[in-house]
């Protein structure tokens, strides 16, 4: 089985009822194709980067879960043809590393005194 994350974003003036059935209908088609949801996270709502469907704010969802890729194709089919679905976005995290973000070793610069500026010209001195 592969992993795999969704987003996905529904209209913002949704009701909860909506939300549920949208968010049920998703965990359906994953338990449907043995899969395997491991979280369904609501991000709640934010503003789109470009209007869509003449909606500038939208509800984000993020679910990870485990399946094949029929499971992927059945689960933005019924996306799609949802209209209270703006955009999904399915990604395999299959070979990615548990940390897809490398850590960034982050370099404090000196602190700048009276004695560390006093000091610089006479190193530039010295150099030449």
């Amino acid at each position: 089985m592969r992993k795999y994350e969704t987003i996905f974003i529904l209209q913002p003036e949704l009701s909860e009822d909506d939300i549920k059935s949208v968010t049920t209908k998703a965990q359906d088609v994953i338990s449907a194709y043995k899969g395997e949801c491991f979280r369904m996270d609501d991000w709640g709502i934010r503003k789109l980067a470009y209007p869509i469907k003449k909606s500038a704010r939208g509800r984000y969802y993020y679910l990870r879960f485990d399946g094949e890729s029929a499971l992927i194709a059945e689960l933005e089919r019924r996306l799609r043809l949802d209209d209270k679905v703006l955009r999904y976005q399915s990604i395999n995290i299959t070979d990615l590393p548990e940390r897809a973000v490398p850590e960034k070793k982050v370099e404090v610069p000196e602190a700048v005194t009276e004695e560390t500026v006093e000091e610089a010209p006479a190193a530039e001195e010295a150099a030449e």
